[in-house]
């Protein structure tokens, strides 16, 4: 096989994994000597280092293809990772009850405008003036849908998975 073929494959397999991959585990995949796999990717480590690209595959616990660190803020405003549990908590009851008004949610979720605002700097929901102006109504965004791969609104999931029970839970 082709070096240029292996890398191409060695790539592939780097970009569909979550994960740190050890060569050994590449090459089981492919189906090739782990030796031929090492020089693949320090072909390709030294192919993402040579150009002025936003990946590079970085090496320190298994082999991954990553964005580069001075681009992590774009990737963050694009795809919202790691949301604590009490995070998505608060935004399972915004979700739910949407519109609702922020005063409404801290008493539910008593650490609420901590989650909110990382919630807003993540696109998850919008935040808008009520009425009378005295407080905020929080509702979930067109990204939410995207990131959580929901179809229709959260009304409409909520009636789906007929959630008639209180949220005291949250």
């Amino acid at each position: 096989m082709a070096i240029e073929n292996l890398k191409s494959k060695v790539e592939a397999v780097l970009f569909v994994t979550a994960k740190a991959m050890q060569p050994n585990e590449i090459a089981e995949i492919l189906n090739i000597e782990t030796e031929k796999v090492e020089q693949a990717l320090l072909d390709l480590m030294f192919d993402y280092s040579s150009r002025e690209g936003a990946l590079e595959i970085d090496d320190e616990d298994g082999y991954i293809i990553q964005v580069k660190a001075e681009h992590l803020d774009i990737v963050e405003k694009l795809c919202p990772v790691d949301l604590k549990p009490a995070v998505v908590k608060t935004l399972t009851v915004i979700a739910l009850k949407e519109p609702i008004r922020q005063s409404a949610l801290k008493e539910l979720r008593s650490n609420a405008y901590e989650h909110i605002q990382e919630l807003l700097d993540k696109g998850l929901i919008s935040r808008t003036k009520d009425k009378n102006g005295r407080s905020f109504n929080l509702k979930t965004t067109p990204k939410f849908a995207e990131y959580f791969k929901l179809k229709g609104d959260a009304k409409t999931l909520a009636k789906l998975l007929d959630t008639t029970k209180e949220l005291k839970d949250f």
